[in-house]
């Protein structure tokens, strides 16, 4: 089905998505929420961001329209654009109009990565005016109370050319995320890809090797949602060092030496 046919009940979460809480993030988005204010998710790839919004989505009962951005993301892909269907000429929303019109909450993750003239779009929506501005059908949506704005980023991986501006930024709630603690994060990789507590903490072990790593070679160290790719091999009979080769280190490098160095780890623990 066109991405553009879908009606806002396709979007519904209807079974509530796994998450558990890190600190009070569930609670300042939900008075955010009520309040009309929206919402900056910041922290490193893999941490959970985008579950939260799923899992938040599916609290508040509202349909959730997520946007991936990237490099050649235009105004006109969020707005929308006219096209030709049946030799007629007709206006076709996009996701971030949909999402205005249903009174949803429209995710736009990794906000950074889309074209600086994308940015100007969403200030009218992310303050006080609520507004979308529809240029080329000469409209002014005016987003209904139950609308939410969520953005997020990685403020540690991305460089000073993909900075979020302050203009962007301080119109935001912010909510701070990070890699879980180890007693959650054992509790996370267990649930989420079915491999024993034992098993989970040493993947858990792993992935704090690979995050000392950062800054020495390695961008970024083992996400969570790596090790529960990893899990799910092992879970699924994948030797657990192939595992971790495949869904961890692979991932994160193309490195050679750091490749290596990351088979150690791996094989020291398994």
């Amino acid at each position: 089905m066109d991405a553009h046919t879908l009606t806002p009940e396709q979007h519904f979460i209807q079974k509530e998505p796994y998450y558990e809480a890190v600190g009070n993030e569930i609670a300042i988005f939900e008075a955010a929420y009520r309040n009309r204010l929206p919402v900056l998710l910041k922290g490193p790839t893999g941490c959970g961001k985008t579950r939260f919004m799923e899992h938040m989505a599916w609290r508040l009962k509202r349909p959730l329209i997520t946007v991936s951005c990237h490099d050649d993301l235009t105004a006109s892909d969020l707005v929308g654009r006219y096209l030709v269907k049946d030799g007629e000429t007709v206006w076709v929303d996009g996701p971030l109009t949909r999402a205005v019109r249903c009174g949803g909450i429209c995710y736009l993750d990794e906000i950074v990565e889309a074209r600086k003239d994308t940015m100007v779009v969403i200030h009218p929506l992310a303050d006080d005016r609520r507004e979308l501005p529809m240029e080329k059908v000469g409209q002014l949506l005016q987003a209904p109370e139950d609308f939410c704005l969520a953005i997020s980023y990685n403020p540690g991986y991305q460089s000073v050319l993909k900075d979020l501006k302050q203009s962007t930024r301080q119109r935001f709630v912010a909510l701070e995320f990070d890699y879980p603690t180890p007693d959650l994060e054992r509790r996370i990789v267990a649930n989420e890809s079915g491999v024993a507590a034992a098993m989970a903490e040493k993947l858990v072990k792993f992935a704090q090797m690979t995050r000392n790593l950062k800054g020495s070679g390695l961008d970024e160290g083992a996400s969570t949602r790596l090790l529960v790719h990893a899990g799910k091999l092992i879970s699924s009979g994948v030797d657990p060092v192939v595992a971790c080769q495949s869904a961890v280190a692979q991932a994160v490098t193309d490195d050679a030496d750091m490749l290596a160095a990351i088979q150690e780890l791996s094989s020291s623990l398994f």
